[in-house]
């Protein structure tokens, strides 16, 4: 993303959050751009039944919270740490102070923020046209991308059993028989408790 250096440059700002603090909620005036220095964050809903669906799960070195912040309109999700976490901040008119001046930056956050959007499509279509395996599968698939890891490379992946069926709209029982079932289809590997891709 964007080099903290160049942040702090345009007045970003250090918010440290301890694990479980929210950072927003959903329906709050989006007026920060935030990026992971260190720790993890989840951006969720909370649906009528207390069910929660998490949009994404973001690392050190990533942004969040960009498109309300850039046309200006409430957050659509809840963001909270994942660990004890430090966070850059920079205001929605710092940010698009430093986009407009940085046109190279502003051509990375835009390709960046069509990645995001395109996976967005990618897991809509997964939600509402496919069966918990091939949910799974393209979810694990995307994190192995997100994590630059090559096709070729076995990764450990950092996500609980809870978050998997959280990002799949399935029920954790489901997300763990059809693992097993994965196993044994050499779809991945679980050593450990740990899932191997």
């Amino acid at each position: 993303m964007v080099s903290i250096d160049l942040l702090l440059a345009y007045g970003a700002t250090y918010r440290k959050v301890k694990r479980q603090e929210f950072i927003f909620k959903e329906g709050q005036m989006a007026s920060f751009l935030y990026v992971i220095e260190e720790g993890r964050v989840k951006m969720f809903n909370i649906n009528d039944e207390g069910r929660e669906f998490i949009q994404g799960i973001f690392h050190a070195g990533n942004s969040f919270g960009e498109p309300p912040v850039i046309i200006g309109e409430e957050y659509p999700a809840n963001a909270v740490a994942m660990d004890d976490s430090i966070l850059l901040r920079i205001s929605r008119e710092k940010l698009l102070l430093m986009l407009s001046e940085n046109p190279e930056v502003h051509l990375q956050f835009t390709t960046m923020l069509a990645s995001r959007l395109l996976a967005k499509a990618q897991n809509m279509k997964d939600l509402t046209s496919y069966g918990p395996e091939h949910r799974i599968h393209s979810l694990l698939k995307q994190y192995k991308k997100h994590c630059g890891c090559p096709d070729a490379d076995t990764l450990k992946v950092e996500l609980t059993r809870q978050e998997i069926a959280d990002m799949t709209g399935l029920r954790v029982e489901t997300v763990i028989r059809t693992m097993k079932a994965m196993e044994e289809k050499g779809m991945l590997q679980i050593e450990n408790r740990k899932v191997l891709i």
